[in-house]
């Protein structure tokens, strides 16, 4: 390989490299703004023991439209967070406790009967 040809390749690479650090900085700005976004629109709501949640079930039931069932299920009850997003739930006193991601779960303001 001749002088010229290991100029060009060095010169080929160094091109590669300030490309490739343009990408990477793109990509942080556009990972920056995703998470601008996320983070306005995160509930982050906090349930504690007690209170009354409505829980999100996107199972179909057969015979009806899926357009016609809903998937948000009646108000279950705050037993315990185990910890940050995880909490236990329970529809009633007879029922079989669920752990869930608090993301599935949506504050209930009905009467608390």
């Amino acid at each position: 390989m001749g002088k010229r040809c290991r100029l060009c390749a060095r010169s080929l690479q160094a091109r590669l490299e300030d490309v490739h650090q343009f990408a990477r900085g793109l990509i942080y700005i556009g990972t920056e703004k995703m998470k601008i976004r996320y983070d306005a629109r995160a509930t982050g709501h906090t349930f504690n023991e007690g209170d009354k949640v409505w829980f999100w079930n996107p199972y179909q039931r057969k015979g009806l439209s899926p357009k016609l069932q809903t998937s948000w299920e009646r108000p279950y009850k705050v037993l315990k967070r185990l910890n940050y997003v995880v909490v236990r739930i329970r529809k009633s006193t007879n029922a079989k406790p669920r752990v869930v991601h608090y993301d599935r779960l949506a504050s209930y303001y009905g009467n608390n009967t």
